[in-house]
């Protein structure tokens, strides 16, 4: 039993050298076939990195130790509104951390501000947030890479390092046009990845002014003593006669927000995808079918030396699946090149406002891109090896 196990794998492994060392006299179609496969896992990768890249900038731009807080009813900061005094209750929630500066609590103001984007030129929507101190306290990693801090009162605002790479006007030193007003950049800023390197950030009591809110505010965004005291946090406030607010996870909130732009990338790449690689598919069968054709009567010359079906099978399918791993690994490697950190934006739909993130060439991306290339192979050498096993010798010994 062993024997015949090993000579049938013998036999395989002799007929795959056979129809390898064939594949100069095919090149032109093995070549096609390897384009079409390289150009359906080059699109797939690719394009999937962008919901990957908005999905990393939206994943951890949020702790699970902080808690935004909005107006109850509210999906996005731009249509809640709370008050200084609710600001006030919100703040003596229970499991609220301190520091040495007092409560990591951060009431915060939220608009839209239009820049040309530095690759077209077009105006986009940015966010302007107005901040306190503690604003910087609660989101880790916060650091001015580049210029200064806003001095507070002042017309000053600082940029964040994905908004200014993405946005032209925001150079330390420029000045920012908002409403009637000019503000005068003064910093770059940097935290740890996600949606915050997008916004430009100001005092709060100078946006106040300037948008003649008075005392009001977006949201309340504080950080938890730990995790775990998010239920009595939240049952507090949402039970409080005086409140009317929604309390959320901020890794939750922000991951909430990109469900929409990431579904939608993720159908559209999956169905252009899908649409060549069912192309491709075509292209590898036409070419294994001319493979077979070719060497009719090679093939039928070792079946009559009696070489079984099953091998001839397995060996033109060992063919088809190694030309289409070939075709995967260049068209992901030629993706990972021209995409993995690229820097883009994109509109958020549910805040309506753009987005900078870079495209994320993931290795589970790059995996998927291959797999998706050895389905080709497979369903693409399938049908010729089958017909290549079963075709009468002596019909064989007749083609071409």
């Amino acid at each position: 039993m062993l024997r015949a196990w090993i000579n049938w794998w013998v036999q395989v492994a002799t007929l795959t050298w056979f129809n390898l060392a064939s594949v100069p006299q095919r090149r032109g179609a093995v070549a096609a076939a390897m384009f079409g496969i390289a150009g359906v896992v080059g699109v797939f990768v690719g394009t999937l990195s962008i919901a990957e890249g908005f999905r990393h900038a939206t994943t951890t731009a949020g702790s699970p130790r902080n808690v935004i807080v909005l107006r109850g009813g509210s999906d996005t900061e731009m249509v809640s509104i709370l008050t200084g005094e609710e600001v006030r209750w919100i703040a003596d929630a229970p499991g609220v951390a301190s520091d040495e500066h007092g409560p990591l609590v951060s009431a915060e103001a939220f608009a839209i501000i239009n820049l040309p984007k530095r690759s077209t030129g077009t105006e986009a929507n940015v966010p302007l947030r107005g901040v306190g101190p503690a604003a910087m306290r609660v989101r880790e990693g916060f650091r001015i890479v580049a210029g200064r801090m806003f001095d507070p009162g002042k017309d000053e605002v600082i940029a964040g390092r994905a908004a200014a790479a993405e946005f032209a006007g925001l150079e330390p030193g420029r000045r920012l046009r908002v409403g009637r007003q000019y503000w005068r950049v003064v910093g770059i800023f940097a935290t740890e990845g996600g949606l915050a390197e997008s916004e430009v950030w100001t005092d709060v009591r100078g946006f106040q002014a300037a948008y003649k809110r008075r005392n009001s505010y977006q949201t309340v965004l504080m950080r938890l003593r730990s995790e775990a005291l998010f239920p009595v946090c939240r049952e507090a406030l949402e039970k409080d006669p005086r409140l009317n607010v929604k309390v959320m996870r901020q890794d939750e909130f922000y991951r909430e927000q990109s469900t929409l732009v990431t579904n939608l990338i993720t159908g559209l790449g999956s169905i252009i995808a899908g649409l060549m690689a069912i192309g491709a598919t075509f292209g590898a069968l036409n070419t294994m079918y001319s493979a077979v054709a070719a060497r009719a009567r090679e093939i039928a010359t070792l079946r009559a030396l009696g070489f079984p079906g099953g091998p001839i099978v397995v060996s033109i399918l060992f063919e088809s699946v190694l030309v289409a791993l070939v075709g995967g690994l260049a068209g992901g490697l030629v993706s990972w090149a021209a995409f993995d950190g690229f820097q883009a934006a994109t509109m958020n739909w549910q805040s309506f406002s753009q987005v900078a993130f870079t495209f994320d060439v993931t290795p589970r991306l790059m995996l998927g891109g291959i797999a998706c290339a050895l389905g080709i192979g497979l369903i693409g050498g399938l049908f010729p090896a089958l017909r290549a096993a079963r075709l009468p010798v002596a019909a064989a010994l007749r083609e071409s």
